[in-house]
């Protein structure tokens, strides 16, 4: 039997939870909400499915099974739990939420519901993502030394303008970090293994009207002694690819989008001419560098079947509520170390009205 998915919110990532869905085998759109019926309807007629603007009615539906979470940031917790109560698996769009509060209460509660809570975060399903994970797992890098992520986008004031909720602490939760590169900053700490701690600097350089970063710089240290940086802007025309660069004594791998564009190794393996030559071009869009809408939902598409497959087998997930929780974690902190202007450490002690002095100074 068909495993029955529901959408929650209907704005343009949406789309791309549909598609992903309609690309499964054994798998079928049941029904969609948004607060605004209309925009349901759309999206319904657009997919054959049925709308919704009483969330309550739509999960009462027996034949779904799992949702996905695709509201404004700072609105995942609230759709969450409702969907816990009713007993459905979550799927929620990054990022998972927009304070370590949030994302505490949203883990706890699909906990104690028994349902599977999933962070949306694609890129770890990419190919050439995969092998730069199982390189570093077979210690081909030796002992690494550097791990840097750079998201070099651009957003025109017209994106930002285009809704009441962009660029604010209290529904997008940050700017170039938490809402454009937290897929890099993911990816990296994936590959890299956990923060130990960060210095880094914010600005808002080229944009009104918005109270969060538009572009940012960090510096890491990670556990395992490494270093490393983070780039991430909104402000840098016309919109670059991002990059992860990994670095060690005996290796070097560079991710561009989904391209491998150096896999250099001191140890040579006959497979490797193979994996420069077949992953040299994987990029099939823009990636979003200069518009939202230029990404593919094929990752999409490989995190919802192992979602589905998770849900009929208990296997366990890539990208789970606590991965998702990370993520948000190292750019609080980040946030937080740009703030105060000191290093600062993980794990981060909670720090729910750091947003609001954040809003406040800026204003």
């Amino acid at each position: 039997m068909a495993v029955g998915f529901g959408i929650i919110g209907c704005g343009m990532i949406s789309r791309f939870h549909a598609r992903a869905i309609a690309d499964l085998r054994g798998a079928r759109l049941v029904a969609c909400h948004n607060r605004s019926l209309p925009a349901a309807r759309q999206l319904a007629e657009e997919f054959q499915c049925e709308a919704y603007d009483d969330l309550d009615r739509m999960l009462s539906r027996p034949d779904i099974d799992i949702v996905t979470v695709a509201t404004v940031s700072g609105a995942h917790l609230e759709p969450t739990l409702a969907a816990a109560r009713a007993g459905k698996h979550v799927i929620v769009e990054k990022p998972l939420e927009i304070t370590l509060s949030r994302c505490d209460a949203m883990i706890k509660a699909c906990e104690q519901a028994g349902v599977l809570l999933a962070t949306i975060f694609p890129s770890r399903f990419h190919r050439s993502a995969q092998l730069m994970k199982q390189a570093v797992e077979q210690g081909r890098f030796g002992r690494l030394t550097l791990g840097d992520a750079y998201v070099k986008w651009f957003r025109t004031q017209e994106y930002y303008d285009s809704g009441a909720w962009r660029g604010t602490w209290e529904l997008d939760g940050g700017g170039a970090l938490m809402n454009q590169a937290i897929h890099s900053v993911d990816l990296l700490t994936w590959l890299m293994g956990p923060v130990a701690e960060i210095s880094a600097f914010t600005g808002t350089l080229a944009h009104d009207r918005i109270e969060v970063e538009d572009a940012a710089v960090a510096s890491l240290r990670f556990a395992n002694g490494a270093l490393g940086v983070i780039e991430a802007t909104t402000a840098a025309y016309p919109g670059a690819l991002k990059r992860i660069e990994l670095h060690g004594s005996e290796g070097t791998a560079v991710l561009r989008e989904e391209d491998i564009t150096v896999w250099e190794f001191a140890k040579s393996r006959a497979a490797d001419r193979k994996i420069r030559e077949a992953m040299a071009a994987k990029t099939t869009t823009g990636g979003g560098a200069a518009d939202p809408k230029a990404i593919g939902h094929h990752g999409h598409t490989a995190l919802f079947k192992e979602v589905t497959h998770a849900v009929n087998s208990g296997a366990t997930l890539t990208c789970d509520g606590h991965e998702g929780r990370r993520a948000v974690e190292i750019i609080l902190g980040l946030y937080k170390a740009a703030e105060t202007g000191k290093r600062v450490e993980f794990p981060l002690p909670r720090d729910p009205k750091l947003a609001a002095r954040l809003a406040a100074k800026k204003n």
